[in-house]
């Protein structure tokens, strides 16, 4: 890894100073000093042939020619080289301001420079309107490092020019250049999603054949997903991506099972909480899960949305501002969800909840129930560590009959027994403990043994 930075930082190098040979022929052709070629594009970009650095093999798998390795190069800079660009940071002295023709914006933390599409317009084309309508087209949706995600231009309000967004790199593409290794993103309020991982392995899983049968297909679309839509052509009838529902009641092992479907496919699974994602700010909740979707989309992570009801509960008839943006949340991430070319899961406890439009969405929709009593009797018995030693008086398959438990309920029993026998010095699992914890978790749920 050591020397994958080492390479990367070469060629990286290479570009940069690349780019200040664009920045300061610029810089003399408005200060008509200045015999550059009038496409500034033609002074040439470094041959990056035999070059074995992820920049380059970038630059090889996509084909990139002058205009988007220089798009590529100004994106990073303010990550990597920052006070390159400081000479836009220089003030008009009429305004006090920095000149608008620079573009730019100045982050809430970083000091420097920012650039947006209006910079890579004025470097490119300075005043001449026919080169500038020339190269707004580098920064159409169509173009191959905007349809790959590699980099995106901010939203910016209604009324102003889409070129005042800046001119964002994909975290992902920016380690993968750098470093050489795309680090995985943890929870925070940039990034609002928690990664799931388990130790466990299908066996840990109690669920009835016929949800195990359903879940197979979740496995075989993930494994051939690629040959269906590309070999076969089936991009022309069906919508990317492949979208579940997982319903049932809390404890019954859909989150559990997501994580188990990311760790056989070797997939990241991220796992989204829309109780908690939902914002009582107009339009934040949009960013929040932008934010998710932009980092996701080209990695082939499955997305789990729990607690979907959150969101996707029955359509409120819009009496008041705050009930039309609601369903403007919903419509969001309806199109989100649309769009993305993986797995979405969404799980509830209550499907019922859920609105009618949306259930229609779903390839398949999987329930998740409460636990027969011979499934509760494999729960106790996987439950249990090996080393433990049982009372006499326990009996799991009488608890299994009489006690109608989900596999986290068991799991809760479980573990408030394990604890009380670790309190006794011969360490043995007591009924009456049992017991107690089975009295714990039917209390949660309104319930009496």
């Amino acid at each position: 890894m050591v020397s994958k930075a080492h390479d990367n930082a070469q060629t990286i190098q290479l570009e940069l100073d690349w780019l200040q040979q664009i920045l300061k022929a610029r810089s003399a052709i408005n200060s008509n000093s200045s015999s550059a070629p009038s496409d500034l594009l033609q002074i040439p970009a470094p041959d990056l042939a035999g070059m074995d650095s992820s920049y380059a093999d970038l630059v090889r798998k996509f084909h990139l020619g002058p205009e988007e390795r220089f798009l590529l190069i100004l994106a990073a800079v303010p990550h990597i080289r920052p006070q390159l660009l400081d000479m836009f940071m220089s003030r008009n002295q009429l305004t006090q301001q920095i000149y608008t023709e620079f573009g730019g914006r100045k982050g809430k933390t970083h000091n420097g420079f920012i650039p947006t599409g209006e910079t890579v317009m004025f470097i490119l084309a300075g005043i001449e309107l026919k080169k500038r309508f020339q190269y707004q087209n580098l920064l159409d949706s169509s173009g191959v490092l905007f349809k790959e995600n590699i980099l995106r231009l901010s939203e910016v309000e209604t009324e102003e020019s889409f070129l005042n967004g800046a001119l964002i790199i994909s975290r992902d593409i920016l380690d993968l250049i750098t470093t050489g290794k795309v680090q995985k993103p943890g929870f925070s309020s940039d990034f609002p999603a928690q990664r799931l991982h388990t130790p466990l392995d299908w066996s840990d899983l109690v669920l009835p054949e016929e949800t195990w049968i359903q879940l197979r297909e979740l496995e075989v679309w993930l494994k051939h997903k690629d040959f269906l839509m590309q070999e076969w052509n089936m991009s022309r009838i069906l919508k990317p991506g492949y979208k579940a529902l997982f319903f049932g009641p809390p404890g019954t092992g859909k989150t559990l099972t997501a994580a188990l479907l990311g760790k056989k496919m070797g997939l990241d699974v991220y796992r989204i909480d829309l109780s908690r994602l939902v914002s009582k700010y107009i339009g934040e909740t949009e960013k929040n899960l932008s934010k998710v979707f932009d980092r996701a989309e080209k990695q082939g992570w499955i997305l789990f949305f729990d607690e979907a009801d959150a969101l996707f509960g029955k359509r409120t008839s819009v009496n008041d501002a705050h009930d039309r943006y609601a369903n403007q949340e919903v419509s969001y991430l309806l199109q989100r969800i649309e769009d993305y070319d993986g797995l979405v899961i969404l799980a509830t406890n209550l499907k019922n909840n859920l609105d009618d439009a949306f259930m229609r969405r779903f390839q398949s929709s999987i329930f998740f129930p409460i636990p027969h009593a011979e499934e509760r009797l494999m729960l106790w018995k996987k439950g249990f560590p090996e080393q433990a030693k049982l009372e006499s008086k326990v009996d799991l398959e009488s608890l299994s009959n009489s006690f109608e438990l989900s596999g986290g309920g068991i799991i809760n029993v479980i573990q408030h027994s394990l604890l009380m026998a670790l309190e006794n010095d011969d360490k043995i699992i007591r009924l009456e403990d049992i017991k107690e914890g089975i009295r714990r978790e039917y209390q949660k749920v309104g319930r009496t043994i």
